[in-house]
C-alpha cells in the first residue's frame, strides 16, 4: 500500500470514473486546492461537513534540542495547520475495526 496520495493519482482516479478530460479535472482539483488554503488563510479555520476541520494555530519561538548533538537552537515562531477528523469520518475509518 502507498504512503501517499498525489494530486496525479487523484486526477487519473476521476477520469476512470467519469472520464472527464484530465486538463479538466485537473483545474478542479486546483480551484478546491485554492478554496480550502484561502478559507484556512481568511477565518483561521475550515470546517468540511463530515470529513473535518482544518485549524491555522500559530506557534510561538522556542528552544528546540538536536536528539543527536544535544545541540539546542531556537526554533522560530511559525503557523501550522492542525485537522480534526468529524465524527462520520472517525466512525469511517474504524468500521473494520467495530467487527473484529
Amino acid at each position: 500500500m502507498r504512503d501517499n496520495l498525489t494530486k496525479k493519482d487523484i486526477i487519473k482516479s476521476i477520469y476512470m470514473q467519469i472520464g472527464f478530460p484530465k486538463k479538466v479535472i485537473e483545474e478542479i482539483i486546483n480551484d478546491l486546492m485554492d478554496l480550502i488554503i484561502d478559507g484556512i488563510k481568511k477565518d483561521k479555520k475550515l470546517k468540511i461537513t463530515n470529513f473535518g476541520t482544518f485549524i491555522l494555530r500559530e506557534k510561538k519561538s522556542r528552544i528546540g534540542r538536536n536528539p543527536k548533538t544535544k545541540e539546542e537552537r531556537i526554533v522560530k515562531e511559525r503557523k501550522v495547520v492542525l485537522f480534526k477528523p468529524s465524527k462520520d469520518f472517525k466512525k469511517f475509518v474504524n468500521i473494520n475495526h467495530e467487527s473484529k
